[in-house]
């Protein structure tokens, strides 16, 4: 089942094209990774699909629902962890979740009770009553997550969720991402390879605004022809002319 239809998707600011012509299907349940580097238009796209900003033409159909004509009911289904951590810091951990579910409707009880469920999911049980900027980057993060899913959206976007984590924090939080697969529709931006390689059921190649390749990891090595590694893949692929999906 599609759950995400982008048809001739574009965004420009100016005479800069910043996305152009995006093409692409997401599947119910897939978690489906944007990779490239900085400036390849990820973070523009993710804008769009979640009605951050308005598409200069092109449309996509999220569960039905039209980010162009419909964007109030598209807003109802989504939500956003973004590039930058959106924590409130003089909140504890607990408040932080409970602000959120309030936002999004939830009576104080059920806001609580939601929140609670998030603190386990998220093993942050522990710092519920620390204040978030005294959290680590990588807890920030995990919050961050954790507070995009309590009001329990069906399309979750992740926008660059490890950027400027370390290691060990960044695979901490890969185990979490990937105890969401399946339970929600996922489209995560990264200019990572190992974590786009590590994570997506399947991944879109992106470069100067343009969606080059779309597929599983293996498949995109085969379709780079001579490439050895997905990394190779993706050099090959990123830098080849026209867009490929």
């Amino acid at each position: 089942m599609t759950e995400i239809r982008i048809a001739g998707l574009t965004k420009r600011y100016g005479e800069r094209t910043a996305v152009n012509n995006l093409n692409l299907t997401i599947r119910k349940g897939e978690l489906f990774a944007l990779l490239g580097m900085n400036g390849a238009g990820k973070t523009t796209t993710i804008k769009m699909l979640s009605c951050l900003t308005v598409p200069t033409a092109g449309d996509a159909i999220l569960l039905g629902d039209s980010i162009v004509t419909g964007r109030s009911a598209v807003k109802k289904k989504i939500n956003v962890s973004p590039q930058e951590t959106a924590v409130a810091p003089n909140l504890t951990v607990m408040e932080n979740l409970e602000r959120i579910a309030g936002i999004y409707g939830s009576d104080r009880k059920t806001a609580g009770t939601k929140a609670a469920r998030m603190l386990s999911v998220f093993g942050l049980d522990e710092v519920a009553g620390s204040k978030a900027k005294t959290l680590s980057g990588g807890m920030q993060r995990r919050l961050s997550i954790a507070m995009g899913l309590i009001s329990e959206p069906e399309i979750l976007f992740l926008d660059e969720p490890t950027l400027g984590l370390d290691v060990l924090a960044r695979r901490e939080l890969w185990d979490t991402i990937r105890k969401l697969k399946g339970e929600v529709t996922i489209i995560l931006t990264t200019h990572y390879m190992e974590e786009a390689e590590g994570l997506s059921d399947r991944l879109g190649i992106m470069a100067k605004g343009e969606l080059k390749a779309v597929g599983t990891v293996s498949e995109l090595v085969s379709l780079a022809g001579g490439a050895r590694t997905f990394e190779d893949a993706f050099v090959a692929l990123a830098t080849r002319q026209g867009a490929g999906a």
